[in-house]
């Protein structure tokens, strides 16, 4: 039996930096409908890499793979158009605008015949019911009037918003970096939730976090990134945080731990 192929793949990245060398040959393998969690210490290379496969940064060397083809992104709108959706850390929403506008930020719907091709009209009423029905789809029920501004929600509620509009456009993968960084633990035990449901819709997620209770609660597998490259992929399963702290810091070598 054939093993699956990826559905996001790259093979000897090299990026650099002047004298800085941010990825060194670095590999990465994303499997059709799981979630991968990229963890590294500061400095390890993971925002390069991220930056790297969701056509923010072209690298200087090395190969990126989509569904088994080679592509090649110059730009995020790229990668969107290729059906790879990022959320920052910085969520990249418009506080003043409503939730609608919010999710169709640069890919407004116009209305039919002359209204929108001539006088460039919104199809208002089409955007808000879509916008419903991907909030409903990922159980953010607590969001009432999608007419209400950004800034008007909590940091839950944003974030949530950020991860529906990426969901409602993604077409096979999304990327998530450091989603649960600035919110408390309530609104950390939502967006997991998104991500289960995100994952249930099929699609690929790639989770980029520095907690580890929350790695090891929604990965599939764990990337652990290390001094530009990919040093391990482990199993949360069947190790430990601890012990993937150790392979990540270099205070024990993957073959050690997944050996004992």
């Amino acid at each position: 039996m054939n093993p699956p192929v990826p559905i996001l793949s790259a093979r000897h990245l090299i990026k650099r930096y002047g004298r800085v060398t941010a990825l060194d040959g670095a590999d990465f393998d994303l499997y059709p409908g799981e979630v991968l969690a990229v963890i590294g210490d500061n400095g390890a290379g993971k925002s390069t890499l991220i930056k790297v496969i969701s056509g923010a940064v072209t690298p200087d060397a090395g190969e990126i793979r989509l569904a088994g083809e080679v592509v090649h992104f110059d730009s995020p709108m790229q990668a969107r158009e290729a059906g790879i959706e990022t959320v920052y850390q910085t969520l990249a929403l418009s506080p003043a605008l409503s939730i609608t506008d919010n999710l169709f930020l640069g890919r407004e719907l116009r209305r039919r015949g002359l209204l929108g091709s001539v006088l460039r009209m919104l199809d208002r009423r089409a955007m808000e019911r879509f916008a419903r029905e991907k909030l409903t789809e990922l159980g953010l029920t607590t969001i009432q009037n999608i007419g209400q501004a950004v800034e008007t929600l909590s940091g839950g509620q944003r974030q949530g918003v950020a991860v529906a509009r990426a969901a409602a456009f993604a077409a096979k993968v999304i990327i998530l970096d450091e989603p649960t960084a600035a919110l408390g633990v309530k609104e950390s035990a939502r967006v997991l939730d998104l991500i289960r449901q995100v994952k249930r819709r099929g699609l690929s997620i790639v989770l980029v976090s520095h907690n580890m209770p929350h790695v090891f609660e929604v990965a599939d597998r764990v990337h652990i990134h290390r001094l530009g490259r990919r040093i391990a992929v482990v199993d949360p399963k069947r190790i430990s945080a601890s012990e993937a702290v150790a392979i990540m810091t270099g205070a024990k070598a993957p073959e050690d731990i997944q050996a004992a």
